[in-house]
């Protein structure tokens, strides 16, 4: 009996498909990993000249597992992504669609129980986030400047993206992100959904907490726009966002003002 697909997956169906299409020989893990890395190569190459000759190299390594068959497939897969993630940039904006493709092919289960955090949650932080109306800080600024020390597939910045765009502001020119993971996967996942979705940013490879840089990989935006010399943070501001979000999380407020607790004059307690 064929598996039930989880009710939170949404998006990137023809995505699934079409990596599924060449999973029966290598395994749907390894098809996504190297379906990601190659797309991200491919499309880093167009801009970052100075990476472009190792980044070929491993390009070439990996390629050869595949057939020719199934390296047009692997072409097609990229395709299907694109289509998928054009419809959305056209309606309701950016979405987290390979965060979907990674949970719809299991692949949580097989890679370290990793899980990304559910888009809704992100665009609703998003929107929190702006305020309503837009913060005053944020909108009285030319653009608006997201660190990300713990990136995953870009989903929180994603929905911070589509929040701006609900609110009709222009998430390719107002936007710049700075961003980090330790996994190279969340790095290929992120840099490819952020770079077609036009986003200007800049992911590190690296770890946020010691400050060691693997490798970075600018979205073709980042690149054409000149964010390179207009924005110039670097792990130290990554690993200050880290710092700051540790403290948040670390730092409560008293139970009565999380959940609005107030005393009516008879003594009685009353929620919200």
């Amino acid at each position: 009996m064929a598996k039930s697909q989880p009710v939170y997956i949404r998006k990137g169906e023809k995505v699934m498909k079409a990596i599924q299409d060449i999973g029966y020989r290598h395994s749907n893990w390894q098809v996504f990993q190297d379906f990601i890395a190659l797309s991200a190569i491919s499309i880093s190459n167009t801009v970052d000249w100075n990476n472009a000759a190792e980044r070929e190299t491993e390009y070439s390594e990996i390629i050869k597992r595949y057939n020719e068959e199934e390296r047009l497939k692997l072409a097609q897969a990229l395709r299907v992504l694109i289509d998928e993630m054009t419809q959305e940039a056209e309606n309701g904006g950016p979405y987290d669609i390979l965060g979907s493709v990674f949970h719809g092919l299991e692949l949580h289960n097989k890679y370290k129980g990793q899980f990304f955090t559910p888009f809704h949650v992100c665009k609703f932080m998003g929107e929190v986030t702006l305020g309503d109306p837009v913060n005053e800080e944020i909108y009285g600024k030319d653009y608006i400047s997201v660190c990300e020390p713990c990136v995953g597939s870009g989903a929180l910045v994603l929905g911070f993206a589509s929040a701006m765009h609900g609110r009709g502001m222009n998430y390719q020119r107002e936007l710049c992100v700075t961003a980090c993971d330790i996994d190279i996967k969340c790095v290929h996942m992120a840099y490819l959904q952020l770079g077609l979705f036009g986003i200007p940013a800049k992911i590190i490879h690296g770890n946020s907490l010691t400050g060691e840089v693997w490798s970075e990989w600018y979205t073709p935006m980042y690149m054409i726009q000149g964010w390179a010399f207009k924005e110039r943070r670097t792990m130290q501001d990554i690993a200050n966002a880290q710092k700051i979000k540790v403290a948040e999380q670390t730092i409560q407020p008293p139970i009565e003002e999380l959940l609005n607790i107030r005393e009516l004059e008879n003594g009685q307690l009353r929620l919200f």
